[in-house]
């Protein structure tokens, strides 16, 4: 079977549209009719083949919203015209003990759907049927899927790591997860703390749920907020003064990382020791947890903040986002047919 898609043939090439072919839908697998797909900063990664990993033609999206168009033989779990949603995740082996434990995110032989699979700039797209989450009544479809991709990934660590309501919560970076982030602390009842550079964004980050903004360039700022932060969210993907973040941490304090820093973290031992501090990081969720996650912003009105492109556009979404113009997530809506 075949499917317009947004394809690139070379690293930083720009997409063109024209038809590729999906195979045989296999009997544990979703087809999904693409009706939005968020852009997240992983896919400009990908496209440009930073990580190294990238497989061409590539076809970016992993924020997919959909109706099921076709099941294979062995699923049971989702039903042809239901909406769906998919993410960073496509494929899990359902054997292992990671998948057998609940942590399909960490299944050893996963599949993600844009890494050696055609992703959601398309109008079919495919997963397996446990990664095909349902999208619960009164959240709004057509602006969710950042929240397969980015708010499962800010979400996860809340869960994972019992982050309590009584908790001092920073988040460093308020762009495309950053204000999730800060969304789903406020709800869970957090003291919320935005670390941002960006002065305009201080405010926003006030009306999105923090209590208060940090000036994340000022080593005063940092150093009135030393040990005052139970657990500190990490979603920038630069490199940062590091030492002054750890000495934010209160103690017995963490920082943990969903932004895909590329250059070594240099840790002190003694910065750890002294303050029984942690630094950790996950992968997204479960498909448990997404759909725990969405029954979340559903209940609690967690919005994306978003712009909207029509898929053709792509291109000059790509070149919004490269821009660092993006407020705060871009979402595609498919016109391909």
């Amino acid at each position: 079977m075949k499917t317009a898609a947004m394809v690139a043939d070379a690293p930083k090439g720009t997409l063109h549209l024209r038809d590729i072919e999906l195979g045989e839908l296999r009997p544990d697998q979703v087809e999904i009719a693409v009706e939005h797909c968020g852009i997240c900063h992983s896919d400009l990664s990908m496209r440009d083949n930073e990580w190294g990993m990238t497989a061409y033609p590539f076809v970016p999206g992993h924020e997919v919203v959909g109706r099921v168009a076709a099941v294979g033989s062995q699923v049971k779990t989702v039903r042809p015209g239901q909406r769906v949603g998919l993410g960073w995740f496509a494929q899990s082996c359902m054997h292992c003990r990671q998948c057998m434990t609940g942590n399909h995110n960490l299944c050893p032989t996963g599949e993600q759907t844009i890494v050696g699979r055609m992703g959601g700039f398309a109008s079919r797209v495919r997963c397996g049927a446990e990664w095909a989450i349902a999208i619960p009544e009164g959240l709004d479809a057509a602006s969710a899927g950042p929240l397969f991709c980015g708010g499962i990934t800010v979400f996860n660590p809340i869960v994972q790591f019992g982050v309590k309501p009584t908790d001092r919560v920073g988040v460093v970076g308020i762009g495309g997860l950053g204000h999730l982030a800060l969304q789903f602390l406020n709800k869970w009842g957090c003291e919320v703390v935005a670390f941002t550079s960006t002065g305009a964004k201080q405010k926003e980050a006030m009306d999105l749920g923090a209590h208060r903004a940090v000036d994340s360039r000022s080593d005063a700022d940092l150093a009135a907020n030393k040990g005052t932060i139970d657990f500190l969210l990490v979603t920038a993907n630069v490199t940062l003064n590091w030492q002054a973040y750890l000495d934010v941490l209160a103690p017995r304090g963490r920082m943990h990382m969903v932004g895909a820093v590329l250059e070594p973290i240099p840790v002190p031992a003694f910065a750890l020791i002294a303050g029984q501090k942690q630094i950790s990081g996950t992968p997204l969720g479960s498909p448990a947890t997404t759909a725990q996650m969405l029954e979340f912003a559903a209940r609690h009105k967690v919005r994306v903040v978003n712009e909207r492109f029509k898929m053709r556009d792509a291109n000059k979404a790509f070149e919004h986002l490269h821009a660092g113009k993006a407020r705060y997530r871009l979402i595609l809506d498919n016109d391909l047919g």
